[in-house]
């Protein structure tokens, strides 16, 4: 079986952390659509909250931005058709904050903090872990763990 970087039954996305033209969230967000398009998602959704909090950001429709991956176009030609069509032109220090934020981001009420923690408990030994402070740090346990790895 050779290698494929967008079928997500078989490996994890990029993480959250990886930015592309200056944004976390947008790498994963691409994976995820070039793998929901050859039916190869998995558990994993294209458009969910996190992609949703980017693509708000920026003024981007998901829609849109799907027919431009599905037209098979690489990081480089999607992050200049996003720079094209974008709503909101941000500025280096708002990419900054949003992505300082996103970062950061943790559950912040009891009802997000119960879900946090269910989450991390059911992955395997994630309850264990102490330094699982953020919700990237908890996708990135999460998926490294749901394809075999120690945590």
């Amino acid at each position: 079986m050779s290698y494929d970087p967008y079928d997500l039954t078989q490996h994890a996305p990029r993480s959250p952390r990886i930015r592309i033209g200056g944004m976390v969230i947008l790498a994963r967000m691409l994976d995820k659509g070039r793998a929901d398009l050859k039916g190869k998602v998995g558990d994993y959704e294209y458009g969910c909250s996190l992609d949703q909090s980017l693509l708000t950001f920026i003024g981007i429709d998901a829609a849109a931005l799907r027919t431009e991956i599905a037209k098979g176009k690489g990081d480089g030609e999607l992050l200049a058709w996003i720079r094209e069509h974008a709503t909101q032109q941000r500025l280096p220090h708002e990419l900054d904050a949003f992505n300082q934020w996103h970062e950061k981001r943790t559950a912040t009420t009891p009802d997000r903090r119960l879900k946090m923690n269910s989450l991390q408990a059911a992955t395997t030994a994630g309850a264990a872990r102490d330094d699982v402070a953020s919700w990237f740090d908890l996708l990135d346990m999460d998926d490294h763990a749901s394809f075999g790895g120690k945590i």
